[in-house]
């Protein structure tokens, strides 16, 4: 970055006064001292010649840089979070009392004011820029490709890599993933003979489930490499060639329009930035036959004019995680799709849910992290392993934390594209075979969903 690497002008001239570093130093550990007596935790900080805290501690850093301290006395959790990947910090103790102390240094996260029309038209520029088709497939794979057998490790069997359903809150993850795509295919009222196309597919969960339950041809597309090879696998090994299949494929590339009863996009829309979501929800209804329905599923903004996560944590996130991803609030999303020719009949508010699905993703990682050093291992240097798990320790944690807080949320859409037939369906105007209730969602797994022909 020009302007972080250019810094105050006369910068690199002026020379720092010793005592000024002394008592800059002194500061530091007295807002450091301050932040540990407020702590629902009970937290100790070592390095830099001092150690505050108590020593029997729920949770010990070990601060190995200036940097560090500074970030920790300013309560910048983002900048934090990198000094530890980077190995400027060493953190021991359970993830779940590293992120209720993360929690009171943060607070609430400030909301944001509505940018100027000027910032706004930059903001979608730079959206723009960053979310070409070249782009996108770099920054998919960054995340994706990591290594397959890595997120093995703590997901489900299945590898469904979104928003559980804990349908009973004492659910296991497997079970409540299960719950999760059973309540999609309700939701979409999937019948057999019916083609349904998955958007970003991810390790094929959705697809694979649709066509063994309930008779679909289900096509899938992806970005990564990683998941593509292993839905292929999956499909060889289930005997489903000729019902499921699978490209590597943007969004913006797939050929045929108007061919599929029902399309489904679970986790996707937050990678598609601000500046192509009109002609993402455009695309989304351009693939529906007439009358066809869409299920758009990803995390939403918690509020209208947030543009990121406070506390440099989005820029944490952008840095090591999701390069490229942008929230927008569930508002934005409704006119998005409404302007790409989609008319919203169900929004679904998920966030506890997935609060809980990444406490059971970062419970599991936790107890299988030198596993998980070894699967990063087989694919990545020593040093980018570490920076790696590292990274995803913080994110999955972190992640939960930011859902039980309500920094931001993740909804599901349901949504039709109109034939224009008033006369069809239950009742005149449907202009969709959609039954305009909600009951037909919430069956039991073992019942029938009515046929609303």
């Amino acid at each position: 970055m020009v302007g972080a690497a250019a810094g105050v002008p006369g910068e690199a001239t002026r020379r720092e006064n010793p005592r000024d570093t002394t008592q800059n130093a002194m500061s530091q550990r007295e807002r450091i001292a301050e932040l540990l007596a407020g702590l629902p935790v009970r937290v100790r900080v070592e390095g830099l010649g001092s150690a505050l805290g108590p020593s029997d501690a729920d949770v010990l850093l070990r601060l190995r840089s200036t940097r560090a301290a500074i970030a920790l006395a300013s309560a910048e959790i983002g900048a934090f979070a990198s000094c530890h990947v980077e190995g400027e910090v060493d953190i021991e103790g359970a993830m779940r009392d590293l992120m209720r102390a993360a929690a009171a240094l943060v607070g609430n996260l400030p909301r944001e004011s509505r940018p100027s029309l000027l910032v706004r038209i930059g903001q979608i520029g730079a959206s723009a820029l960053r979310h070409t088709l070249t782009r996108d497939a770099e920054q998919i794979r960054f995340h994706y490709d990591v290594a397959d057998d890595f997120y093995a490790l703590w997901l489900d069997p299945a590898r469904v890599y979104s928003c559980a359903y804990f349908a009973e809150p004492d659910m296991s993850l497997a079970d409540a993933q299960r719950a999760k795509l059973a309540l999609i295919c309700r939701k979409l009222d999937l019948r057999p003979g019916m083609r349904l196309l998955d958007i970003g597919c991810g390790w094929g969960g959705l697809v694979l489930y649709a066509a063994e339950h309930h008779g679909v041809t289900a096509d899938g597309i992806t970005l990564s490499t990683d998941q593509l090879a292993h839905v292929e696998r999956e499909i060889a090994r289930r005997g489903l060639r000729g019902r499921v299949s699978v490209q590597l494929l943007d969004y913006r590339r797939i050929p045929a329009e108007g061919r599929y009863d029902r399309v489904a996009s679970v986790g996707m829309f937050e990678h598609v930035g601000r500046a192509n979501m009109t002609l993402y929800c455009q695309r989304l209804a351009a693939l529906l036959s007439p009358g066809g329905w869409v299920l758009n599923h990803g995390i939403t903004a918690a509020h209208p004019d947030q543009r990121g996560l406070g506390a440099g944590i989005g820029e944490f996130i952008e840095r090591y995680i999701f390069p490229g991803g942008e929230l927008l609030h569930v508002s934005a999303i409704a006119e998005h799709m409404a302007r790409g020719g989609l008319e919203i009949v169900d929004v679904e508010n998920l966030r506890p849910h997935y609060a809980k699905t990444l406490w059971c993703w970062s419970d599991a990682l936790e107890q299988r992290r030198e596993e998980a050093r070894k699967a990063l291992l087989s694919r990545h240097p020593p040093e980018r392993a570490e920076r790696i798990l590292r990274a995803y320790r913080l994110y999955l944690a972190g992640s939960a934390l930011g859902f039980e807080q309500g920094w931001m949320a993740i909804h599901q859409f349901l949504a039709l594209r109109p034939d224009g037939d008033t006369a069809r369906g239950r009742l005149r105007g449907s202009q969709s075979d959609y039954p305009f209730r909600r009951d037909y969602m919430y069956l039991s797994a073992s019942d029938t969903p009515p046929n609303s022909n």
